[in-house]
């Protein structure tokens, strides 16, 4: 999702992006029920967190702003494939992106992500990583647009898996559109 299409969205990280940013993704955030995933900025205020609709299936999450608004419904379909639509919505021309997954092995993921207008062969984004070390990087061509990683502390010999950093880089990619991917990846494995 380019910049230029998304400025007139009413969702967080729609703006121009200049320097790289850093999200800290964890289930533990004070003031959120434990179990639920968000994502923070630097000041440690929440920017999204990602809940499973009540009355859904347990294939369908969503991406929330920072006061509960639904920015995207993320539904997992069959045999590795994801669709990522704009609010509530399960309609196809709300759909903003959608994900297959290509390569499943041990403890790596390929992901190809698609926009909503592009129904052809060539992908728009390719995710690689290790879901389980919660580590990918998200590329456009040969450009990187994000990456994850664990959150390592001076003299700790493992890292917990609880708690991750995404680091943002400056680009035209929306910053909702990668916390999306990123929770796609995480369940990605399955």
């Amino acid at each position: 999702m380019d910049v230029e299409s998304s400025e007139s969205a009413a969702y967080p990280g729609s703006g121009n992006m200049q320097i790289p940013i850093d999200l800290f993704g964890s289930k533990e955030h004070h003031g959120l029920p434990r179990g639920t995933l968000a994502f923070a900025d630097e000041s440690g205020n929440i920017v999204y967190k990602v809940n499973r609709h009540n009355s859904s299936p347990k294939d369908k999450k969503l991406l929330l702003d920072a006061s509960g608004n639904v920015i995207f419904s993320i539904h997992r379909y069959q045999k590795g494939s994801w669709k990522c639509y704009k609010g509530e919505s399960n309609v196809e021309t709300d759909m903003v992106l959608r994900v297959q997954r290509t390569v499943k092995k041990l403890n790596i993921v390929e992901l190809q992500v698609f926009y909503g207008g592009n129904n052809g062969e060539a992908c728009d984004l390719i995710m690689r990583g290790s879901p389980c070390m919660r580590s990918c990087g998200i590329y456009k061509d040969t450009e990187i647009v994000a990456q994850t990683s664990l959150m390592y502390k001076l003299h700790q010999i493992y890292a917990s898996r609880g708690k991750f950093r995404i680091t943002i880089f400056p680009g035209t990619t929306d910053r909702a559109v990668i916390v999306a991917l990123f929770v796609i990846f995480l369940n990605g494995r399955k």
